[in-house]
């Protein structure tokens, strides 16, 4: 199995069904849920299976979907957002918290937090991209795991903590009524939150 740097072994991890964490818990900062919600963002979009390009990050399509992507992060920083969610899968959840890291330089307020499924998240993934998930979680301000071990509904559990812990989510959707981002954006819609859909293909970007 593939471990940690140093740097994650280091840092504040919280297992979210051992723990019984919410928004209060996390370590950054003790602010009340409704305070919270009004100024975080969480993230969602489809595998890079589903994308055009697939896992070509120096294709046109993806430097273009990368940089509305950016645009949109921006955005929702004018508009106060200081914490960013990443449930930190392959493709668009990535992207998104490479974003914030490189805007975390001109705005060194801004909070990236790692949501996890399950510590056994990237068993099946290749070694750059082991490399990778695990760099970036040792740059992120917290991380929680939703329960130790995949099982089935686990990937659900997670989206639905990401979007209960933010007001604003920014979804990188085509639309189809399949799939964990289709779930997303449907429980977010239920929840009164505020959407921001890019569509992957057209760059259409659409509130809901």
């Amino acid at each position: 199995m593939f471990m940690p740097n140093e740097d994650l072994r280091n840092k504040n991890l919280h297992n979210v069904d051992s723990d019984g964490l919410n928004i209060s818990n996390i370590s950054s900062g003790m602010v009340s849920d409704t305070d919270k919600l009004m100024i975080s963002c969480a993230f969602t979009g489809h595998r890079p299976a589903r994308l055009a390009f697939g896992f070509d990050e120096s294709d046109e399509r993806c430097i273009k979907l990368k940089a509305l992507l950016r645009e949109q992060i921006e955005a929702l920083i004018v508009k106060g957002v200081t914490w960013f969610y990443s449930g930190m899968a392959l493709g668009i959840d990535q992207w998104a918290a490479d974003i914030v890291l490189e805007l975390k330089q001109m705005h060194p307020k801004l909070k990236l937090i790692a949501v996890r499924p399950c510590e056994t998240q990237v068993d099946n993934w290749t070694v750059a991209q082991h490399e990778r998930h695990f760099a970036t979680l040792a740059l992120c301000d917290d991380v929680f795991t939703i329960q130790p071990r995949y099982s089935k509904g686990v990937m659900h559990k997670r989206n639905r903590f990401l979007v209960d812990h933010a007001e604003y989510l920014l979804a990188v959707y085509d639309g189809g009524v399949d799939g964990g981002t289709s779930y997303t954006v449907k429980y977010a819609k239920e929840q009164g939150r505020s959407i921001t859909v890019i569509h992957p293909d057209t760059l259409e970007v659409t509130q809901l």
